[in-house]
């Protein structure tokens, strides 16, 4: 089932994420409907409070990216309970948009290579290195379970040139393709 996504300015995307245990009511439905909804929003990644839910959960896939780095063309991954346990290398700035704040794209620095220790979908710990792109897609996702957007990273003066944007997507002023939840519609 394809869900609404939250706007940005609704509480959720604010808040600091729970974690979840195996028992989680509905996980496995939850899961398909958050890829399913991520693929319909044309996103590369999902996180939980995306679509209401203030637990640490997310998902990704990175295929979109192949073209640039032929590896990622079946990377698809579930995140549960994640931390990054590490952050290395020179940070470097790409531009990142999100499905929560649609119309908005800015550049974001980031650093490239990180250790994020989580649970799988079957609740399997596990501790893995990741670089580049999807590296950046993991600390954007993570971000939302820390109750972060991207829009936290961006230098005060551009965040000044976008509040009225910003403004705009709350009230529901914005052409989207894909199912929204706006707070102040």
């Amino acid at each position: 089932m394809i869900l609404p996504i939250y706007a940005y300015g609704d509480p959720v995307l604010r808040m600091e994420c729970e974690e979840i245990d195996a028992n989680y009511p509905n996980l496995k439905e939850l899961l398909d409907n958050m890829y399913e909804t991520m693929y319909a929003s044309h996103g590369v990644g999902l996180a939980a409070p995306q679509i209401g839910l203030p637990i640490r959960l997310f998902v990704m896939d990175a295929s979109p990216f192949a073209d640039e780095d032929p590896a990622l063309e079946n990377f698809k991954r579930t995140f549960i309970n994640a931390y990054i346990v590490e952050e290395e290398g020179t940070p470097w700035d790409f531009e990142e948009g999100c499905l929560s704040i649609p119309g908005i794209r800015e550049n974001v620095s980031r650093q490239p290579t990180i250790t994020v220790e989580y649970m799988d979908e079957n609740f399997e710990l596990k501790e893995e290195t990741f670089t580049g792109m999807v590296a950046r897609v993991i600390q954007h996702e993570h971000d939302h379970t820390d109750g972060v957007m991207f829009v936290d990273h961006v230098k005060p003066l551009k965040r000044r040139l976008i509040q009225n944007k910003l403004k705009e997507i709350t009230k529901g002023r914005v052409d989207v393709d894909y199912r929204m939840r706006f707070p102040k519609k």
